[in-house]
């Protein structure tokens, strides 16, 4: 398997992604384009970006609502910074809604409470019911080894039934995820949001009818995937925004302007597969589902976390390589619960999966165990890897500095007194 020189991505890294003449990564190639020694001119965009704000004031004022945009949220550190970004410095007056997938961790809705009472704006909020997400998640692990299929489709998808609904034009996203992480558009482009990208890479191919009659599957568990008719999108003229093609984005640097100015809060325990505290803290089911991409495709959450640390400089290619070997190929506790939940035993969770495994990474022993042929931390830095190295940044990833932002064995976050962020919790929390 061939790996980005400068960071830590495969080649065969999803949803797509690139390995240059150089070796370097489209994903580290989006990343020095962000950067302010190259050409883009922030101060522009961020004149863009007001005008598109003005102009939902005024479309607002003229069609009578009380809500000029909408922000898709759910509690994280990013939600934590779009809001107070359009309120605060923009003038907005937001409608957040959310869509809650149910499987919460505790985390995840101090820091959803903590949104709402802060930003003092209006929250809609769609619970999906228990008996339909069981359902989904089964028959979508089974079918395509992703148990949060309903995640990606809900946010995806019921902001833009409460836009229809409520007349609202404008929907505004934080970062494009896919953008960042492997540099699948670039910021030449000015991605918006699209019906195409949901389905493709958000909803795995799939439209919710697609899933009606299989496992159980009504045609009510599917009504809050249903995107709107083109007819109902073009009457309201909605349109989907991401804020990283306005400002420069910096999550670690916006997480702990967060922490500061609206009280949101990382976790203080170490987690399963990432030594990141603060991102992805709110999701419950996470770790099964990063750990069904290792076992898929040989990389997780680890190897994102620390190819993003590593591309800011923060952390050096050997220490990212000691974090994904720490992290990537454990199995998280809370895959028995998961599986109990779903009805199914852990076997079958790794039978499923067995055909979706990358054929060029794994490789059954012979005891008949599936076997990971290689990892990132099995190649040496040689001479391509010294000359892609970004120049080492005065900030440390694990220094005392950043001891609430990432786990270090040698120095632990002290615990905050709320037990939501203190202590792992072994199921989700609905509400």
């Amino acid at each position: 398997m061939k790996y980005c020189a400068r960071c830590l991505y495969p080649e065969n890294a999803r949803p797509t992604i690139i390995l240059d003449e150089e070796g370097v990564c489209s994903g580290c190639r989006y990343h020095e384009s962000r950067s302010k020694q190259l050409d883009i001119n922030w101060e522009e965009r961020v004149e863009m970006l007001v005008q598109i704000l003005e102009e939902a004031k005024q479309m607002a004022k003229k069609r009578g609502n009380s809500h000029d945009c909408i922000v898709p949220v759910s509690g994280g550190k990013d939600s934590h910074f779009q809001v107070w970004l359009l309120k605060e410095k923009y003038g907005m007056n937001p409608l957040l809604v959310t869509f809650n997938h149910a499987y919460n961790t505790p985390a995840g809705n101090r820091n959803l409470a903590n949104l709402v009472e802060k930003s003092g704006c209006d929250l809609v909020r769609y619970t999906a019911g228990l008996d339909s997400v069981r359902r989904i998640s089964r028959y979508m692990l089974k079918e395509v080894g992703d148990l949060t299929w309903h995640y990606h489709a809900g946010i995806r998808t019921y902001p833009f039934q409460v836009a229809v609904e409520r007349n609202i034009p404008l929907i505004v996203w934080g970062e494009h995820g896919f953008a960042e992480l492997t540099g699948i558009v670039s910021l030449e482009d000015f991605v918006e949001f699209t019906r195409w990208t949901r389905k493709e890479h958000d909803m795995r191919g799939y439209e919710p009818q697609d899933l009606v009659g299989k496992g159980g599957i009504t045609v009510q568990d599917i009504a809050p995937y249903v995107y709107p008719s083109d007819e109902d999108i073009a009457r309201v003229g909605v349109r989907g925004i991401y804020l990283s093609n306005f400002v420069y984005w910096n999550a670690t640097r916006q997480a702990e302007q967060m922490m500061k100015t609206w009280d949101f809060a990382p976790i203080t325990f170490e987690r399963e597969r990432s030594f990141n505290l603060h991102g992805k803290i709110e999701d419950h089911a996470n770790d099964v589902h990063d750990y069904l991409k290792y076992l898929k495709f040989g990389y997780g959450r680890a190897t994102d976390d620390a190819s993003m640390e590593i591309r800011h400089g923060r952390m050096s290619r050997e220490e990212g390589m000691a974090m994904v070997k720490r992290y990537d190929d454990r199995e998280p506790s809370t895959l028995e619960f998961y599986c109990d939940f779903l009805g199914i035993t852990k076997q079958q969770f790794y039978d499923w999966v067995e055909p979706m495994r990358d054929a060029n990474l794994w490789e059954k022993n012979a005891a008949g165990e599936w076997e990971a042929q290689d990892a990132v931390y099995r190649h040496d830095i040689g001479e391509i890897e010294e000359r892609s190295r970004v120049t080492p940044s005065e900030e440390r990833t694990l220094s005392e500095a950043n001891r609430r932002m990432y786990y270090n064995p040698a120095n632990p976050p002290l615990e905050s007194g709320e037990l939501s962020l203190d202590q792992p919790s072994p199921s989700f929390k609905v509400v």
